[in-house]
């Protein structure tokens, strides 16, 4: 009996593709190879209007960090979208169970960013207990607060050989973050919504702790490596945040949500903490001011991922998402609201 084909979601072959950020020449090169694409060459983000407008012409959106892509912007789509085609691998910005919904398949790119976020994590890890943000800042100073020259009390950091690192979210990244900070002698223990398998903590000598709070409060370094969802918001809010000891220091490259810059703020002013090291924050771009100018407080805008490597391969996942959906197959990177 001959096999019943499969109708395609594009049935002229060539889908239109909005994007609504500039992506890396390659894969914007490659994009106009396969697709009908409007490309957003200011590199400017679209406003909600913009964005409006984008979802009811395109039959795929190719959509960034930042770009909110809720349940009132999805109830604007025209009837053509059927993929949301997300550039990154969290979707905390994307109302996936909405989209599922109304017929809209989410991809998103996972996996390509673990080996560049760790390392972000491990130099943040480096940097704020050996005081690299103000050392470098004494260096380029021109006047009296310049650097003086040597002293054995100058600048005298802590060493990270020997401490506990406690990492909240043992994912991929989690994992990638333990093999680095065990290279350099911490002792690593994590919280995380399941145990791994004991042949993963054997090899990565982790300790589990199924209760966050007693792992706080024994850490001297906690990292952030959980993503934001409804369970994780403010995760470590002003009661957990208090259980670290004053010694302690705090790095966050996941998502800004899940601590409470508030409290943190206010810590860390107090010397309630050592030190922090941030790379993403609770209100993207904009920073909570109780975080700037401390000497024991180290900002990034948000570049733990930023490899012209990994920026490529997250182009290519999306183009594979693309091109294996308009062929009529699921996508290989399709996100389903139980995966959250």
């Amino acid at each position: 009996m001959p096999v019943e084909s499969r109708p395609l979601p594009f049935p002229g072959g060539r889908p239109r593709v909005v994007v609504t950020r500039k992506l890396p020449e390659a894969v914007e090169a490659r994009m106009r190879e396969l697709f009908e694409v409007d490309l957003n060459l200011s590199d400017a983000p679209m406003s909600r209007e913009a964005l409006a407008a984008a979802v009811n012409r395109a039959d795929v959106l190719v959509p960034a960090l930042g770009d909110r892509i809720d349940a009132g912007l999805i109830g604007q789509a025209g009837p053509d979208l059927k993929l949301i085609a997300n550039y990154g691998a969290g979707v905390d910005h994307i109302d996936v169970e909405t989209a599922r919904r109304r017929g809209i398949h989410v991809s998103n790119t996972p996996g390509v960013l673990t080996e560049d976020t760790a390392d972000m994590t491990m130099a943040l890890m480096l940097a704020v207990p050996r005081r690299l943000q103000e050392g470098a800042k004494i260096i380029e100073a021109e006047d009296e607060a310049g650097w003086k020259g040597w002293s054995p009390t100058f600048l005298n950091g802590r060493r990270i050989t020997g401490k506990r690192l406690g990492i909240l979210g043992m994912g991929r990244i989690g994992q990638a973050v333990a093999r680095r900070a065990r290279a350099f002698g911490m002792s690593i223990h994590y919280h995380n919504r399941r145990r791994l398998h004991s042949d993963i903590e054997t090899g990565l000598d982790a300790t589990w702790w199924e209760s966050l709070d007693q792992m706080l409060a024994r850490m001297d370094i906690v990292s952030v490596n959980c993503p934001h969802t409804p369970g994780t918001y403010h995760l470590l809010n002003a009661r957990r945040l208090k259980l670290m000891k004053p010694s302690a220091y705090i790095v966050n490259t996941s998502r800004g949500e899940v601590i409470d810059e508030n409290a943190l703020g206010r810590m860390l002013k107090a010397g309630e903490l050592a030190g922090a090291g941030l790379d993403v924050f609770e209100r993207e771009p904009t920073v909570n001011p109780d975080l700037k100018g401390l000497p024991n407080v180290l900002l990034l805008p948000h570049m733990g991922s930023a490899t012209q490597e990994g920026r490529l391969e997250m182009g290519e996942k999306v183009i594979i998402n693309i091109k294996t959906f308009a062929d009529g197959h699921r996508p290989p990177d399709l996100v389903v609201p139980s995966m959250l």
